[in-house]
């Protein structure tokens, strides 16, 4: 149980106020000998010279001696292959534990975002406005989950700061924002409020790839990914159906739901969510170690880095390999296009399932049950993928990056299939369960492009992974926030048929982009001053 307390925020705070005799590691014994362990990183027993920082790192860690009485450094390292302290290391119950509490992170997030349609109704009569108004309260805080990881996820980038501390303060402001929200009767703070709902719930929706990165090998990370990326799916998709029979009894309800569902997590995430970042836990063994040798340092702080730098690579930088290279100006505009449509339907199922159809509220709510199914299917089918065919490849081979986009391939054709079955099946004379299976379909294989597109990335650019996971959910949200004020006016001039026909021949044209990234990519990371070879 102490080891599931370490490196949590309770941890270190516990440290910080009654010392290091709580919760210690080996690192805290003055009689700890340094000498007797090796580094993981660095079996062969040879050193290496930085030529930028002017150091040496000394591969085994009894060259501390030798270190302490010259005027070089030790740069340490990983004890042992099998070190404790390694994410990689953890027991799959705990990995699973992270997984798990950023998941639920991000599905809280994401279902904030949809909680609130069902109340729309409630509010234009209270505060006289017109329903486009009032999509304001969605749009915006698409806007402000969007707008958030730009900041929070390069800050959990530096070893000083870590995951967690972004993770949680942002959170508690979260939970803050939620409760005020729920007791607040003036529409225009409802508007703000909810920009900056979304702004502190954002954390988790970038950084939390980095987070499953950080526990996992390249060929296991998407194990983890599916968890990730179901919570996100399923979030804005659960949102309407948890509100529906809750509206009933008063129209903030949907409001309280997120403070009953946010506060009891940000409690676990404060007393049992580890830190996962490794320069992070190095950084922190560093400071422990100097205690007795002054000469330790982290990896992280043989790097210069200042504002300017950590500016550059959060805000400017994925611009600039998103307009150089065409791999990741694709992965952002389809990513974005496929995520817009799925906001769309927060429009268009009013309109075909209330409609149409004539259901109910509450019914209709339901309806959104179709986009947990196809999701559900989805990862159970690339579950079964990775176990019996791509990691089997893996361990007899050496797979291209663009090996990880195959199962994209047939994701997208069905992709727009289900669009188009959507789109011709919506109408009266046809049972309301065959565009429902349209939407299941569309849902499932889109999970599957976002898979693909989240492990592709950070192979390719894993210097710029964390601005890029930001910079695609900047993109993705701004446009889903553009859809949200505008599909209803296209498919009401349109009609459901022909407008979901237009968003279908759109997603047409990321069917031969995804053909030409698995064919050339490789050509195109060649040419990229940015991205890393195979």
């Amino acid at each position: 149980m102490k080891s599931w307390i370490q490196g949590t925020i309770l941890g270190d705070t516990i440290r910080l106020l009654l010392g290091s005799r709580w919760l210690s590691y080996p690192e805290d014994d003055p009689t700890f000998d340094i000498r007797q362990l090796k580094c993981a990183s660095c079996l062969d027993g040879h050193s290496h010279r930085d030529l930028e920082s002017g150091q040496e790192t000394f591969r085994y860690a009894e060259k501390l001696s030798a270190a302490t009485k010259t005027d070089k450094s030790l740069i340490i390292d990983w004890y042992t292959p099998d070190d404790p302290e390694n994410p990689l290391n953890w027991s799959l119950g705990r990995k699973a534990w992270v997984i798990i509490l950023i998941s639920v992170y991000t599905f809280i997030v994401y279902c904030g975002s949809s909680i609130f349609i069902p109340s729309y109704e409630f509010m234009m009569h209270r505060y006289g406005v017109s329903l486009e108004v009032v999509q304001l309260t969605l749009a915006i805080y698409v806007v402000g989950y969007g707008v958030g990881p730009l900041i929070f996820s390069p800050l959990s980038e530096i070893a000083r700061i870590g995951r967690n501390p972004p993770y949680v303060l942002s959170f508690i402001l979260f939970v803050i924002v939620s409760i005020i929200l729920a007791v607040i009767d003036n529409f225009p703070a409802i508007v703000v409020l909810r920009f900056l709902q979304g702004f502190f719930g954002s954390p988790s929706l970038a950084s939390g790839g980095a987070s499953i990165q950080d526990l996992f090998s390249l060929i296991d990370a998407p194990y983890g990914f599916i968890s990730w990326v179901t919570g996100f799916y399923c979030g804005p998709a659960l949102g309407p159906l948890l509100a529906a029979y809750a509206v009933t009894s008063d129209w903030r309800w949907p409001l309280w739901e997120i403070v009953l569902m946010g506060a009891p997590l940000l409690l676990v995430i404060v007393c049992l969510l580890p830190e996962t970042s490794h320069e992070t836990i190095l950084h922190r063994r560093a400071q422990r170690l100097r205690r007795f040798h002054p000469a330790v340092l982290a990896p992280a702080e043989t790097k210069r880095l200042d504002f300017k730098v950590i500016l550059i690579d959060a805000l400017i930088k994925p611009i600039e390999i998103a307009v150089k290279d065409p791999a990741i100006a694709y992965m952002c505009v389809y990513s974005a296009l496929v995520y817009a449509i799925y906001y769309s339907f927060f429009e268009a199922f009013p309109i075909t399932y209330g409609g149409i159809y004539q259901m109910p509220q509450t019914m209709l709510s339901l309806i959104y049950l179709s986009l947990i199914v196809g999701c559900a299917l989805a990862a159970v089918l690339y579950a079964a993928y990775l176990k019996y065919i791509f990691i089997p490849r893996c361990h007899n081979g050496n797979p291209s990056q663009e090996d990880r986009l195959i199962p994209a391939l047939a994701a997208v054709w069905l992709l727009t299939a289900g669009l188009f079955m959507f789109a011709w099946a919506a109408r009266r004379s046809v049972h309301w369960i065959v565009p429902t299976i349209g939407i299941a379909i569309y849902s499932g294989s889109s999970f599957v492009v976002f898979q693909a597109i989240i492990v592709y990335v950070p192979l390719s650019y894993p210097r710029y992974v964390a601005s890029l996971y930001a910079a695609n959910d900047f993109i993705r949200s701004i446009i889903a926030a553009g859809f949200v004020m505008f599909a209803r006016y296209m498919y009401l001039d349109l009609g459901i048929g022909k407008g979901v026909t237009v968003l279908a021949g759109l997603s047409v044209g990321g069917i031969f982009g995804m053909i030409f990234i698995y064919l050339y990519g490789a050509r195109l990371r060649a040419r990229s001053k940015f991205a890393v070879g195979d």
